[in-house]
C-alpha cells in the first residue's frame, strides 16, 4: 500500500535515564534533536507534487519551499520521517523560534523568511522507498535503507542522516557532551527489532537535565500554600527577567517554600505583568508576587529560547539559603549553575 498524508508517527516515552542493560533487546540510539517532527512525502512519478507533514497532520510544504526546492535531491516514491530544523545565520546557532516563525509563515513571507532562516532536515527513518511501504519491517533494516539512501543520492544539505549507535558508551557521550551542542536535546532509544508503529509510544526518550539556580519572584497558590514557583533572573542591566516557571510542588516541598516566602513589597519588577501558563500559550497563570529574595535549586532541560527562557516546565529541587540572588546565573546563561 502506497502511503498518503495524514501518517500518524511512531512516539516516544518519556525517561529520567537511559535503560540499563537487558531492558530492551538489541537497543540502538540516536542523538535527539529539538525541533519539529516531520514527515516528507515525495511524488510518485514526475509532475507530483512534494508533500511535508506535521506531527499532527497538517500539511506545510507551502511554508518551507526550500525544503520542497531540495528534494529534487530525493527519489519518487519516498516517504522519510525526521525533524525539521532552523539556522539563524545571525545568532550563528540553531533557532526553534526561527522555527517557530517559519512553521508559521504565510505562503507570501515563506520564501523571504527561508533565504534568512534556512530549514534543515535531519532523517531518522524510512517508510516508504520506491513506492513500497517498508513499516513492518525492522529498525534494522529500515536504518539500513536509510544510509544507502544518502549514500546513493549523495544526499547534502538541508538533508542530514540522524546520528546511530549501538554502543551504550557512546550514546551516554551523546547524552553529556553533545547536548552541549545548540539543538541537541537528548538521545532517543530504539530496538533494533521494532517495526514502525504509527500513532505508538513505542520509543524511549531522554532529555539532558542539568541543575542549576533561580530567583523566585512569584507564585500561585497562597504563601502559606504555593502550588508552582514562578522563576527570575537578572540581566545585564540588572532587572528581574522570567525564564519560566516549574511544575507543581509535590506536598513536602510546599511548606518547605512558604516558611521562607514573603508578600511582595511595593516596586516588585514584576508589577503588572502577566505569566504565560506555557511557553508560547496565551493562557496566563493566577499569580502572587512575592518578595525576589529566594534562590530556588532547579532542574531544567536544555530546551531554551536564545532570550533565556526554559520552553518546558522546570523542576523544583530545593530552596539554596546558602546562595545570594546575586549570584545566580545571569538572564541568558542557560544551565550554566551559580554554584557546584
Amino acid at each position: 500500500m502506497v502511503l498518503q498524508p495524514p501518517v500518524q508517527p511512531m512516539l516516544a516515552q518519556a525517561a529520567e535515564m537511559i535503560p540499563p542493560p537487558g531492558a530492551l533487546r538489541e537497543p540502538a540510539y540516536e542523538q535527539k534533536f529539538d525541533g519539529h517532527r516531520m514527515l516528507v512525502f515525495t511524488p510518485a512519478g514526475p509532475g507530483g507534487r512534494v508533500l511535508l507533514q506535521t506531527r499532527r497532520g497538517a500539511l506545510v510544504q507551502d511554508r518551507f519551499p526550500d525544503l520542497v526546492a531540495a528534494a529534487e535531491q530525493l527519489p519518487h516514491g519516498l516517504v522519510l520521517d525526521g525533524e525539521t530544523l532552523v539556522w539563524d545565520s545571525e545568532a550563528g546557532a540553531l533557532s526553534f523560534e526561527g522555527l517557530q516563525r517559519r512553521a508559521s509563515a504565510s505562503s507570501r513571507t515563506a520564501a523571504a523568511l527561508a533565504a534568512r532562516l534556512p530549514a534543515y532536515f535531519v532523517a531518522f527513518d524510512i517508510l516508504q522507498a520506491d513506492g513500497t511501504e517498508l513499516l513492518t519491517l525492522p529498525y534494522r533494516e529500515r536504518r539500513r535503507r536509510l544510509e544507502v539512501l544518502f549514500a546513493a543520492c549523495e544526499l547534502t544539505a538541508p538533508w542530514t542522516l540522524c546520528p546511530m549507535t549501538t554502543d551504550v558508551a557512546k550514546a551516554r557521550e551523546w547524552l553529556e557532551s553533545w547536548t552541549d551542542v545548540s539543538g541537541v536535546e537528548g538521545i532517543l532509544v530504539k530496538g533494533m527489532n521494532q517495526r514502525y508503529l504509527p500513532n505508538f509510544r513505542g520509543w524511549t526518550k531522554i532529555r539532558r537535565r542539568d541543575t542549576t539556580e533561580a530567583v523566585i519572584g512569584a507564585i500561585t497558590g497562597t504563601l502559606s500554600r504555593p502550588q508552582l514557583l514562578v522563576l527570575g533572573r537578572h540581566d545585564a542591566a540588572g532587572r528581574l527577567r522570567t525564564i519560566g516557571r516549574t511544575v507543581p510542588l509535590r506536598p513536602e516541598q510546599a511548606p518547605q517554600v512558604s516558611e521562607h516566602l514573603a508578600p511582595a513589597e511595593p516596586g516588585h519588577p514584576w508589577e503588572g505583568a502577566l505569566f504565560a501558563a506555557a511557553w508560547g500559550s496565551r493562557d496566563v497563570l493566577d499569580a502572587t508576587l512575592v518578595r525576589p529574595n529566594l534562590v530556588a535549586e532547579i532542574s531544567a532541560d536544555r530546551s531554551i529560547d536564545h532570550g533565556g527562557v526554559y520552553r518546558h516546565p522546570l523542576r523544583f529541587k530545593r530552596l539554596r539559603l546558602d546562595v545570594a540572588v546575586e549570584d545566580v546565573p545571569t538572564f541568558g546563561r542557560g544551565s550554566n549553575a551559580a554554584t557546584d
